[in-house]
């Protein structure tokens, strides 16, 4: 490998440079998306940009008994071996099924406990309003799978889009904006949005409510069906804090009618 060709990480993406082997370029791209996958997982931040306020206790919040955020800390620990056990990628489209077979066939995973499991489908089936959301539920079954042939991955990402109007969205928006923007958070399945929403019910000690007024509960995210989020290169974790809405690509990107 030359002297110029070299990889070039960054908090919020990857850019791959001229790599001669198109098996060198296979590796180290693979290798490079788990890396910057690894240093933002930016989706755990939020859905959009939450307004401060949003996070403080508020009178009748409903909050996690203390048995049952010890679930929480099992189950999101499980799930946090599934994931590094596939790859931060394809966890992104996981369906729950797969979920559980992984956890029966992977030792380092361990069987998920019907106890877990209970508590997955009762977070899913509960109604938001119960703790506050009060957004529209775009998948209505746990169960919910991904087909490989209705996405497409995003070289460099670790990300996919649902083909069609995702995809023509996105490419339009990469057209007008260059190298500027990335792709921050595309498809997340019900499995990952749960993972998303138990780390911030842990974050906020148990809050269901205060999580769910930063974050959809799984179900309840168009992530699920297409929504994807752009955000800034080099720009890491801040894409999802008030920083992002004063940059020039947050200001382009209104100009051009995206937000």
């Amino acid at each position: 490998m030359q002297r110029r060709d070299f990889l070039k990480l960054t908090q919020a993406g990857v850019i791959l440079s001229a790599v001669p082997s198109l098996h060198a370029l296979e590796y180290f791209e693979k290798e490079a998306q788990e890396y910057a996958l690894m240093l933002i997982d930016q989706e755990s931040c939020a859905d959009a940009l939450v307004d401060p306020d949003a996070l403080k206790p508020r009178m009748g919040d409903i909050i996690a008994k203390t048995s049952t955020l010890t679930l929480i800390k099992s189950l999101y620990a499980r799930i946090s071996r599934v994931q590094k056990t596939i790859g931060y990628g394809h966890f992104n489209t996981l369906g729950f099924d797969e979920m559980l077979y992984i956890g029966r066939n992977y030792p380092k995973v361990g069987n998920f406990t019907q106890e877990e499991i209970d508590y997955c489908e009762e977070l899913f089936y509960e109604k938001a309003t119960t703790y506050g959301f009060y957004g529209t539920k775009v998948i209505t079954d746990i169960t919910h799978a991904i087909h490989k042939n209705d996405i497409k991955k995003i070289s460099c990402t670790g990300h996919y889009l649902f083909k069609g109007e995702a995809i023509v969205k996105y490419e339009k928006i990469v057209q007008e904006m260059g190298n500027k923007v990335v792709l921050t958070s595309g498809v997340r399945n019900v499995v990952k949005q749960m993972y998303l929403f138990l780390n911030k019910t842990l974050q906020t000690g148990g809050n269901l409510s205060i999580a769910s007024r930063s974050l959809a509960p799984a179900g309840y995210s168009y992530h699920g069906v297409s929504d994807f989020d752009i955000g800034k290169v080099g720009f890491g974790a801040r894409n999802v804090t008030s920083e992002f809405a004063r940059t020039f690509e947050y200001q382009k990107l209104t100009e051009l009618g995206y937000i």
